[in-house]
């Protein structure tokens, strides 16, 4: 049987076993909405904030499902001796990872054309105005908050600590990375970090794509910065990785 098999199947099992644990449907879905409609409600008869908020709640939705979850996950895996016990079994590490992966992959894609509907029907936006733009920007933020998910794991040093590190690096890059509001208005060292970070730049495409209508080639600044967050993270992820619990 050949590893892309073996990938399928293990990312079947691992959507079975999302969908049986409804405390983490929950947080990877129902949370950034409640957040949507939340802020939505305060900001309502404001199309300008809602324009914004759309496409950060799409961003924060975008890490929530790769970085908290991969993080988290990676972790328990880790210190639970479950990856020590994979590698000693024949299916190979690669198509293993890529399952659990490729399902962290898909929760963003499902919430972010969640989000979609929801601008659509309640926020006043419109559809996507450049569906490849979307695209683009959607699938290079999962690679790049997924790869920083699992690089994040290595420095967990376990299970009952991963709330406490992972929302250390969400909650203030969501709320630097202008998910609430305009990223413009924080004050300049704050947005000097900000712009130094992917987050806000995930934003920035998918509002383009959402909102504004802008082309890809005036976000190719945005796409750098992403890639190279990615690229870094990768390496990270895959330097850093560990088939055993720590001692």
């Amino acid at each position: 049987m050949s590893d892309a098999t073996l990938a399928w199947r293990q990312y079947r099992l691992e959507r079975k076993m999302f969908w049986r644990n409804p405390t983490a449907a929950f947080f990877s879905f129902v949370l950034p909405l409640i957040f949507l409609f939340l802020f939505g409600a305060v900001f309502s008869g404001n199309q300008a904030n809602l324009n914004v908020l759309v496409p950060g709640i799409a961003g924060l939705s975008v890490m929530a499902t790769t970085f908290n979850a991969l993080a988290t996950q990676m972790t328990f895996l880790r210190e639970q001796g479950v990856l020590k016990r994979v590698r000693g079994t024949p299916l190979p590490g690669t198509s293993y990872l890529s399952g659990i992966i490729g399902s962290a992959a898909t929760n963003a894609v499902i919430q972010i054309l969640i989000i979609i509907v929801a601008g659509k029907l309640f926020f006043g936006l419109g559809w996507p105005k450049d569906w490849a733009e979307l695209a683009v920007f959607t699938v290079l933020g999962v690679a790049c908050f997924a790869a920083m998910g699992v690089a994040f794991s290595h420095v967990i040093p376990n299970f009952e600590a991963a709330p406490a590190y992972t929302n250390l690096v969400f909650l203030p890059m969501i709320f630097i990375s202008g998910v609430f509001f305009d990223v413009d208005n924080v004050p300049t060292f704050l947005r000097d970090i900000a712009n130094a970070l992917p987050l806000v730049h995930v934003i920035n495409g998918i509002s383009a794509a959402l909102v504004t209508g802008a082309p890809i080639t005036d976000h190719l600044s945005d796409l750098a910065v992403v890639a190279v967050w990615t690229l870094a993270c990768v390496i990270l992820a895959v330097r850093g990785f560990s088939w055993s619990a720590r001692d």
